[in-house]
Formats: structure tokens, C-alpha cells, sequence
């Protein structure tokens, strides 16, 4: 949340336009640039299944561990992926979306589709009246309660970390995204079948160059790795302290990116890993800035720097994040359910 003790709340509200004359330095593609990230994540995540071959010959304590580390590079991968969909990687539309397409493949996501969906979530976060589409599933606090119960038993299950950053990631990459979303149409809904046709394709490769069983398990330990990762990324980045969340009359573009997406400020070698991603609400902001510049541009304007960091250790706070109450106006967790529930009793009496 943007804090800024010399300003009033109206004065930094007053300033916030002026971050679309900033950013617009930073959106421009630098082809060097672009070109080392991709040389310095997919030559390393191919050479990790070049290592991998080699070490099932010896012991599977060794490829284990190159199958994590191929995880982290996978992460790497995604956001070059991210990129190429936003249109910022590359300064040529047929550069990223071909780009987008190769990475799309090795992280089991189509390009079109995906590329579709995510501009719906950019479109709609922090706008409660526009949920349901690119975003993790959260209720407010009076919509679990006026909720069945087998809708409040799957909001839970939903919610659990072990669900959430575990078995659903598993779910979203292996099975969701080998279908199209009915509301998808033409490109995006063939870009699903190319995906898959494609992915089927290196599979079969793969599985006669390692075998079945060894592949199957290798791919899902990168993809376990990958996907809580990735997952928990996301999850950070729209569920701390102090986020933004308005109805759709009330919504701000602006306080969306700058309230509602956070500064994840991540250890040097874990933001490396996350392309930069940690500076989401510059990312929300400005989509058109490849996360190469990310950090350049936050740290170009001090306006940017008044957004307070989520750190590694305050993250974990995240965890006990359950709904949203929209009359304190925070997330809470679900022991907030009873002090709720006896303050409409007291109301009602």
C-alpha cells in the first residue's frame, strides 16, 4: 500500500497520473537484453535434461536434484513466456508470439489462450465485481457465509496450502490447460490443439530418449517445483496486507497496480529465478515493460518507492489470508468468521 507520510492521502492521488509519462521510458524492448535472458534460461533448463540423461546412468540421488534446479530455470521460462504475451519482450509482434509459442510448449501453456485470459486478469484486479477469470478464487466474507455448504466445504479445500500450491498447480498445467475455455474463441481455442499436439510430440521424444517412467517422474518434479513456485508468485503478488479491492463502481486502474499488486521483495538469487516479477506493481502498471527494466523503472521514481515491500518472511503472513471483509476492508482469515457472525447476531437483536 502506497504510504507517504508527507503526503495526504489526496496529494498522492494527486501525483499517481504522472506515473504514465515514467513508465513510458522503460517500455521500450532492448533486443540484447531479451536475447541474454533467453541464452541464460532455456541453454541452462536444456542443459539440465542433458545432465539428467546422463545421471540416471549413476543414481537418481543426482538427477533429483538437476530436476529441482530445471524447475527453478522453468519459472524463468514462464516469465519470458509472460512477456512475449504482453507484447514487451520483443519490439516484433511475430518475435514474441512466435517466442511465446517455444516457451508456451515447455512450460505446458498455450500461448493464445493463456494470452487471452491474462488480459482479462489485468483488465479486473482488485475489482470485486469482476472476479472469476486469471486469479486465485476469493470470497468475501458474507458471500461464504450466504454460501452452501458444499460451496463453503470447496472454497476451503480450495484455499488450502497444501491444495493450493501443491496439487492445483499439478492440475492447472497437466489437465485445465489442455482445454479451452468455453468463452475462448477461434485462435485462442486452436492454440490449446497446437499445444497439445506439439507437447505430445516432445513427450513421445522424451520418453524414448530417458523411458517412461523415468521421464514422467522427472517432468513432475520440475513441474511440482515450477508450479507451487509459480503459484505462490501469483497468490503474493494480489493476497497481503493491505491490498486493494473495490466494486467495480468505485475501481481505480491506477490503485489497482500500485495498491493491489505488490512489491515482492525477493532475495537477489530467488529474483533472478522470478525474472523480476517481485515488481508487480510496476508490472500492472505498465504491462508493456519487459521485466528486464522492472527494476530500473522502480527505482527511476520515488512515487514508485512509497509502495511498501512484501518481503520473504512477511509473506508467509499470506498463508492465514482467507476472505475478504469489505467492511474493514482487509483480507482475514477465518476466525474473523465468528466475531462476524456475532456482530450481525447483536445487530439483529
Amino acid at each position: 500500500m502506497i504510504q507517504n507520510p508527507a503526503l495526504s492521502k489526496s496529494e498522492q492521488q494527486s501525483k499517481w497520473p504522472a506515473w504514465k509519462d515514467i513508465v513510458a521510458k522503460y517500455q521500450k524492448p532492448v533486443w540484447w537484453s531479451a536475447m541474454w535472458q533467453v541464452v541464460n534460461t532455456l541453454v541452462p533448463y536444456s542443459a539440465l535434461w542433458f545432465l539428467m540423461y546422463f545421471s540416471l546412468r549413476v543414481s537418481w540421488w543426482l538427477a533429483v536434484p538437476l530436476a529441482v534446479l530445471a524447475g527453478g530455470f522453468l519459472v524463468r521460462t514462464f516469465i519470458i513466456f509472460h512477456d512475449c504475451g504482453h507484447g514487451s519482450f520483443l519490439a516484433s509482434t511475430k518475435a514474441n508470439d512466435a517466442l511465446g509459442f517455444i516457451t508456451g510448449v515447455l512450460t505446458f501453456t498455450p500461448y493464445y489462450h493463456w494470452r487471452w485470459e491474462h488480459a482479462i486478469h489485468h483488465a479486473s484486479s482488485g475489482d470485486l465485481d469482476r472476479r472469476g477469470t486469471g486469479d486465485v478464487w476469493t470470497l468475501t466474507v458474507q458471500e461464504y457465509l450466504e454460501a452452501s455448504r458444499w460451496k463453503r466445504f470447496a472454497y476451503r479445500l480450495a484455499r488450502n496450502p497444501v491444495i493450493l500450491f501443491g496439487l492445483a498447480p499439478l492440475y492447472l498445467f497437466l489437465i485445465q490447460q489442455r482445454y479451452p475455455n468455453s468463452k475462448s474463441e477461434g485462435r485462442e481455442r486452436r492454440s490449446v490443439w497446437w499445444t497439445n499436439l506439439v507437447l505430445a510430440l516432445l513427450a513421445g521424444g522424451l520418453v524414448w530418449v530417458f523411458g517412461l517412467k523415468a521421464y514422467v517422474l522427472l517432468q513432475l518434479i520440475v513441474l511440482v517445483v515450477a508450479g507451487s513456485a509459480g503459484v505462490w508468485l501469483f497468490y503474493v503478488q494480489h493476497q497481503f496486507e493491505g491490498v486493494y479491492w473495490e466494486r467495480e463502481k468505485s475501481w481505480d486502474y491506477s490503485l489497482a497496480a500500485l495498491q493491489g499488486s505488490s512489491f515482492y521483495k525477493l532475495p537477489k538469487v530467488l529474483q533472478w529465478f522470478s525474472g523480476n516479477i517481485g515488481f508487480h506493481h510496476i508490472h500492472h502498471l505498465s504491462p508493456q515493460i519487459p521485466n528486464y527494466h522492472l527494476e530500473k523503472c522502480h527505482r527511476a521514481e520515488p512515487l514508485f518507492q512509497t509502495v511498501k515491500p512484501v518481503t520473504l518472511f512477511s509473506s508467509f503472513k499470506s498463508f492465514t489470508f482467507r476472505l475478504w471483509d469489505e467492511q474493514r476492508r482487509k483480507l482475514v482469515g477465518y476466525r474473523a468468521l465468528r466475531a462476524f457472525r456475532n456482530q450481525k447476531g447483536q445487530a439483529g437483536a
